[in-house]
């Protein structure tokens, strides 16, 4: 994959396929610390203990298509490449949290990417799912949290593409101004 916000999308992607309708993505870039941290949590049915501590392994999946699962191991990889880490820790029944680790300046740290367009390919999707964005940098913060715009427009999905338009410019916007 070629930047992080790919990463984030894979993750989440997971997290609906393990039937999620909930994920928290929080992003902090602290410069001042040299760090760059990514969590993705959901709401899924989690995974037991055993494979969890295996998950990260690109031959281990729950997927019955196919018998390798990269994702994480490839996050991992670009974690490791620029001086991070990568955590999983799961509940069944209660969701997982992937945590990703990198050295902020590292030469071979992977770019953000269009955070914004996984934002809006994951508002898309056809299960309906909610989320809760935040992005911290020194500069400033900024938290998406989908419940509460469904709400304040009186919205059951943000799926219609005029809707869609507009929240991507204004995440953008919002974005540009903590940059």
């Amino acid at each position: 994959m070629q930047d992080i916000s790919l990463h984030i999308l894979d993750i989440a992607e997971n997290s609906i396929k393990a039937g999620a309708n909930f994920i928290e993505i929080a992003i902090n870039e602290d410069t001042e610390k040299n760090s760059l941290t990514i969590e993705i949590r959901d709401n899924g049915k989690g995974m037991s203990s055993e494979m969890a501590a295996k998950v990260k392994d690109p031959f281990t999946t729950s997927r019955t298509e196919r018998k390798v699962g990269l994702g994480l191991s490839l996050l991992e990889q670009a974690a490791i490449a620029a001086g991070g880490k990568v955590t999983v820790e799961s509940e069944e029944g209660k969701g997982t949290t992937v945590k990703a680790e990198f050295m902020y300046d590292h030469i071979d740290r992977k770019p953000m990417g269009k955070i914004t367009d996984t934002l809006i390919s994951l508002l898309s999707n056809e299960n309906n799912i909610d989320i809760k964005y935040t992005h911290k940098k020194n500069t400033g913060e900024f938290e998406f949290v989908s419940t509460q715009l469904k709400s304040l427009l009186g919205l059951n999905s943000l799926k219609d593409s005029k809707v869609l338009i507009v929240l991507k410019e204004i995440i953008n916007s919002k974005l540009e101004e903590i940059s």
